[in-house]
């Protein structure tokens, strides 16, 4: 494949012939890196592009995206390109980032039949009517911070490094408040693909309960997963993770 991905997706393993797309968006602060490892674990069978959202990594020195749903049409835009000509994909998004991919799923089932994602994975979120618990208004960076080593999944190494914070900060300044603004315009039922959640059993974000609420966006199949773990079980569970999203995605989509 040598097609370009731009800037918006990272590849970190190689595949052979035209195996499913799964785009992956991360979590608040987080980027496409998060999903080195799934990468690994799913090639060649799944062709994993991890989205890099502005303001972070090899895109540090642009504006961070200041609201979800202007980040979904970003995002959207380019998954459109590179989809073109009815290329099977499917959306996966951990945490802010399955707020994302949801609203990208919904822009892009609107462009048509059999222009949206043949699956969409929402992995440690509420439903999207349900506000989120980012443990208060988070007015000051000691409070995120302190949100942040609550929730584990943050290197210590760069929570307690001046240096590593006056990089990182900014972009996660910007995806709180893009997810404490963030109020769902719509209806239930609103996409027709197969959605699955994934949730940690002990997830202080998301109840396996709540995530089961996201059965109700879909007039699809749907199917709730749960992990042992908190609000970063991938870390934890990736083999078990992977079959799934394995199972799902070459038993479902390709022909």
């Amino acid at each position: 494949m040598l097609e370009d991905l731009g800037r918006w997706f990272h590849r970190f393993s190689p595949v052979d012939g035209n195996p499913v797309r799964l785009f992956c968006f991360p979590h608040a602060g987080g980027g496409a890196a998060t999903f080195v490892r799934l990468s690994r674990t799913l090639a060649p069978d799944v062709d994993v592009l991890g989205v890099q959202y502005p303001g972070r990594q090899d895109r540090l020195g642009e504006d961070c995206v200041r609201t979800l749903p202007e980040l979904a049409e970003l995002a959207g835009a380019e998954i459109r390109r590179l989809t073109a000509g009815g290329v099977p994909y499917a959306l996966l998004g951990h945490s802010m980032g399955a707020t994302v991919a949801f609203e990208v799923a919904r822009l892009l089932e609107a462009d048509g039949p059999g222009a949206g994602p043949q699956a969409l994975l929402v992995s440690g979120r509420v439903t999207p009517a349900t506000p989120a618990r980012l443990g208060g208004r988070l007015l000051d960076d000691q409070a995120l911070l302190a949100d942040l080593r609550r929730l584990g999944g943050t290197s210590a190494a760069v929570l307690d490094d001046p240096r590593m914070l006056r990089i990182v900060l900014p972009s996660l300044r910007a995806d709180y408040h893009a997810v404490q603004r963030y109020a769902y315009q719509g209806d239930r039922r609103v996409l027709s693909c197969p959605v699955t959640a994934l949730v940690g059993d002990s997830d202080s974000r998301v109840s396996v309960a709540e995530a089961a609420g996201w059965g109700e966006y879909t007039s699809g199949e749907f199917v709730c997963r749960d992990f042992p773990g908190g609000h970063f079980f991938l870390d934890d569970n990736l083999g078990p993770v992977a079959d799934c999203v394995r199972t799902l995605l070459l038993g479902g989509i390709r022909a």
